[in-house]
């Protein structure tokens, strides 16, 4: 049970990842804060959150059945609190769906947005009114800079991401009149077991319904430069979750908060062009002309991410 001193903080998705180390890092906190309340869909996978808590687990940490897919499991979550009230609401669960798109069923497309995208827009239903109510709390939702920069192959899990940033736009300029806070937190990659395991499982796949010359882009252009990417650019859950709770921390916090300043070039390019051809026809020509060089064009974006572009960015150091 939370003190009156401490912020009561509802986090999803805890079972690994960044939902696990934000809940640990924040349960953790040195002056006592935080009243984490770490939820995730099966209790069953406890053990990895519990073994990182440590003494924080029954004192600042508590632990709480929730799928956000479920309307009733969302409700008995929020019911179980004490006045259903929750200072900081940190949606964190997400699925990633990677591939071509002939070969994705309609059914696999619509789990990601019912995760991913209708998952969020579920918990803040939910804690929204409470928030409104008592004219303060601080909703953070972990996009991704998918949401911000469409990625090939990706389409389905870039489309949830977009739907997540559009909606959370819209939202905040309202939930600003009711001085409720909603912050994007938009890693770029992020190194965990589910990354490495969804990378390793399309790799082996047939791709049934799909032409040969898509499959050997995908398996043979696309695969080793996302792989590299992911080694050169890739952060820790850790960082994302040093970063939210910087975010957390802010007496202003941004609604954007890219954690990967090596990603505001990719994203200035976007941008410097309204026809949205500079963008496309440079990475077009990156994955498919240079596939080859790029831990090269990887290295020239440190080269490139200067300081004035980092002050764009939430810093995990």
């Amino acid at each position: 049970m939370a003190d009156s001193t401490q912020k009561v903080v509802l986090i999803t998705g805890c079972s690994s990842g960044i939902g696990l180390q934000t809940a640990v890092m924040l349960a953790k906190d040195k002056k006592k804060r935080y009243h984490v309340i770490a939820t995730m869909r099966d209790l069953k996978r406890k053990d990895k959150l519990l073994e990182a808590a440590g003494d924080a687990y029954g004192k600042t940490l508590a632990l709480q059945t929730l799928d956000v897919c479920s309307d009733e499991s969302v409700r008995q979550c929020i019911n179980s609190l004490k006045d259903q009230h929750i200072d900081v609401l940190i949606n964190n669960a997400g699925i990633g769906l990677v591939g071509p798109v002939e070969c994705i069923s309609m059914e696999e497309m619509k789990k990601v947005f019912e995760t991913n995208f209708f998952g969020m827009v579920r918990m803040i239903k939910h804690v929204m009114p409470d928030m409104k109510r008592r004219r303060g709390g601080h909703i953070i939702v972990v996009s991704s800079v998918m949401g911000l920069q469409a990625v090939v192959f990706n389409d389905v899990y870039v489309a949830s991401k977009f739907a997540m940033e559009g909606f959370c736009e819209s939202l905040a300029v309202q939930l600003r009149k009711f001085n409720v806070t909603l912050s994007m937190i938009e890693p770029g990659p992020v190194h965990t077991g589910f990354e490495a395991k969804m990378v390793e499982d399309v790799s082996q796949k047939e791709f049934p319904g799909t032409d040969h010359d898509t499959v050997h882009y995908f398996k043979n252009v696309y695969l080793p430069s996302s792989i590299d990417i992911f080694e050169t650019l890739g952060q820790t859950p850790g960082d994302i979750a040093r970063c939210i709770k910087k975010v957390m921390e802010k007496r202003h916090p941004h609604f954007h908060n890219l954690t990967n300043p090596m990603y505001t070039p990719i994203l200035a390019l976007k941008y410097a062009d309204d026809t949205g051809d500079l963008s496309l026809h440079a990475f077009y020509h990156m994955l498919f002309d240079f596939g080859t060089l790029m831990r090269i064009t990887t290295s020239m974006m440190k080269c490139l991410t200067c300081g004035c572009l980092r002050s764009r960015t939430i810093s995990p150091d």
